[in-house]
């Protein structure tokens, strides 16, 4: 998806901070499950959904469907707009609701992996179920998300009465993490606040308040109360955008092969896609399994190269993963899908 450049905006780059972050001892190694993602059936295509009615006061707007049900109060629509379908207390909705439950109350039964401090700001998670110790999630600052070259990896956080995130505060999602796999199950009320910027499916049981200026990438949900939009006097207006990236695929390819014991070997990685005539850029990582030997910028052309003196004798496996960080595309910032090569294999053999 596409967004203007303002530069209260823009969500801080982490690559290549990540592998100076501190993990604390309640974060998942490596070896955690994979966890499947939510299913949100026809709840997928909704931006905006309520129990009882959707209010806003002026600049909004909800890129996705908007849903209301049993209810049908939709207010400050214009100002608002709307860019999908409004459904309001029909068999549409009705199906989207029964959906957006289901989905809640999956990612609610998930056993959870890790059991953490409530502050979610300043730290760095790997995938998986979160549960906290008091019932509540806070983000203070900036919650780094990191795949760790996972694209399809799934983040879950169950907070069983509150959610509610500080002035600017930022959710950044690095290493192949995407919004669409991140899921918020929040047992009573979630509040968004001002300038700050949101990722992830927010699945809250009553209600829940977009400040002025927030960004959501993902989806807000409401299931049985109201969803409360405060909007902009100017732009950039609040805004909703389903998590919706353009799509990449990459390909892997290295020389020579077979290379001997200590002898450099170049692994190149093209990344494939094109909005309005731009190819994806940012970083690839190059893994052997679950570990990172290395990474590369992928340039305009979208290749990537890596070399490498440190591979042993032996056969290994090798894999090219795409992480996005954002390509300038004229005056927006589009966000590609990430997506991951096929494996080669590459031979090492003794030196002569």
């Amino acid at each position: 998806m596409m967004r203007t450049l303002p530069s209260s905006w823009l969500a801080a780059t982490a690559v290549g901070a990540l592998l100076m972050s501190t993990l604390g001892a309640a974060v998942p190694d490596t070896r955690v499950r994979q966890e499947p993602p939510v299913e949100l059936g026809q709840a997928d295509d909704c931006a905006a959904m309520a129990g009882e009615e959707i209010t806003n006061r002026d600049l909004t707007t909800i890129i996705g469907d908007l849903a209301v049900s049993p209810g049908t109060e939709l207010i400050g629509f214009p100002p608002g707009e709307v860019q999908g379908e409004i459904y309001l207390g029909d068999s549409e909705a009705t199906e989207m609701k029964e959906d957006a439950v289901a989905a809640y109350r999956e990612a609610e039964e998930r056993p959870a992996n890790s059991v953490i401090p409530p502050e979610l700001g300043g730290r760095t998670l790997l995938p998986g179920v979160y549960e906290s110790t008091d019932g509540t999630f806070r983000i203070n600052g900036t919650l780094t998300l990191d795949a760790r070259g996972e694209p399809d990896a799934v983040f879950i956080f169950q907070a069983e009465s509150l959610l509610t995130t500080a002035r600017v505060s930022n959710i950044d999602l690095v290493n192949g993490a995407q919004a669409k796999n991140v899921f918020w199950q929040v047992g009573d009320d979630a509040s968004l606040g001002k300038y700050s910027t949101f990722r992830g499916n927010l699945l809250v049981w009553n209600s829940i308040r977009v400040s002025y200026g927030t960004a959501v990438y993902g989806r807000t949900m409401a299931l049985n109360d109201e969803l409360r939009f405060e909007g902009t006097d100017i732009l950039p207006a609040t805004r909703v955008t389903l998590p919706d990236n353009p799509p990449t695929s990459t390909s892997l390819t290295s020389s020579p092969n077979p290379s001997r014991n200590g002898e450099p070997v170049t692994f190149t990685a093209t990344v494939s896609g094109n909005v309005q005539g731009h190819r994806p850029t940012g970083t690839v990582l190059f893994m052997e399994g679950t570990t990172i030997i290395g990474e590369a910028y992928a340039d305009t052309t979208g290749v990537a190269r890596f070399t490498t003196s440190e591979l042993t004798r032996g056969v290994h496996e090798i894999h090219a993963v795409y992480v996005n960080g954002g390509t300038a595309v004229f005056e927006a910032w589009v966000f590609f899908a990430p997506s991951e090569s096929p494996v080669i294999t590459q031979q090492v053999l003794d030196r002569r």
